[in-house]
């Protein structure tokens, strides 16, 4: 992969990926002959893409697949780069958007579907409220991080995260290992293979600047947004501690409030489907097979609501 933008391999075997600004859009070798719609998958925090059972999911519906990773995020981390690190959530939005227009582009008059997930899933549905690409008519969100499971400390810290931004937008105000992602990696004894640089079972700290981001957006889903595409919106079926000692690790969302995400769904707008998948962890594509299998089934009923 040079810096003109063309395609070159890519880390993951049968995908090619290209610059796109500060992000990275990357695409299967081998899309449907006649794809009828094309999607893209946006990743979530201390993330990236690796998921290639997606690819072949999606292209087994006929749509030509294809995954962004952000800007601070897996192929896209530069030298010098803080991992992740935004100041508004539209410069997320701003990567979304190069990615549908350069799809537009690769596939002229095809309808597009958007797949993001928690971070991503947050981006993406300001980004589908504010500014649309005008190829978009679907939008699936996994997980989306509309809010933190509740607890007395992070209300302490959310409460001085914007005073903090202001003055140190890159102090560290939170630090965690994930045992999310070390329960999902093949190598602690998971069941999937991934960069453990770019989707860190040790964390990915949370800087001033980022957390202040996240507030603004969410606060923006709290008082409602106005996407004009059918949505689907899914989440586990409850959520859990993100710690060794949790028995149900494997089968609950660590990561964010279902309850939240519940709540809050009915504003995203008019045209919206939920799917619970019980059993299901933060990323439900992730999932065991079982609640795997359902979260997929659900995408592939709802489907025709964007591409009939």
């Amino acid at each position: 992969m040079d810096d003109a933008g063309t395609w070159g391999d890519d880390v993951l075997a049968g995908f090619e990926a290209r610059p796109l600004g500060p992000a990275t859009l990357i695409r299967s070798t081998a899309p449907p002959p006649h794809p009828r719609g094309a999607v893209l998958h946006v990743h979530g925090y201390n993330d990236y893409f690796f998921q290639a059972h997606l690819a072949e999911f999606f292209a087994g519906l006929g749509l030509a697949f294809h995954a962004l990773d952000l800007r601070r995020a897996g192929r896209s981390l530069r030298p010098g780069d803080t991992p992740h690190l935004i100041r508004d959530i539209t410069e997320l939005g701003d990567d979304i958007s190069a990615a549908a227009d350069a799809i537009a582009a690769e596939h002229p008059g095809l309808p597009l579907v958007i797949h993001a997930h928690s971070t991503g899933g947050l981006a993406a549905a300001i980004w589908a409220s504010d500014r649309p690409s005008p190829t978009l008519t679907g939008l699936i969100l996994d997980s989306p991080f509309f809010a933190r499971p509740d607890n007395r400390r992070e209300r302490v810290l959310l409460h001085a995260v914007g005073p903090v931004a202001r003055v140190r937008p890159g102090a560290v105000l939170a630090h965690h290992p994930s045992r999310y992602a070390a329960h999902l990696l093949s190598d602690e004894g998971g069941a999937w293979g991934f960069d453990p640089d770019w989707k860190t079972p040790l964390g990915v700290p949370a800087r001033a600047s980022w957390l202040a981001a996240v507030r603004r957006a969410q606060r923006r889903v709290a008082r409602g947004l106005d996407i004009r595409v059918p949505v689907l919106v899914a989440r586990s079926h409850s959520s859990g501690p993100d710690t060794p000692d949790n028995p149900l690790l494997g089968v609950q969302d660590t990561a964010v409030d279902v309850g939240a995400i519940a709540r809050l769904a009915p504003g995203l707008g008019p045209d919206l489907t939920e799917a619970v998948i019980t059993g299901g962890v933060h990323e439900l594509s992730l999932s065991s097979p079982v609640p795997r299998a359902a979260y997929l089934a659900s995408i592939r009923s709802w489907l025709p609501k964007a591409i009939p």
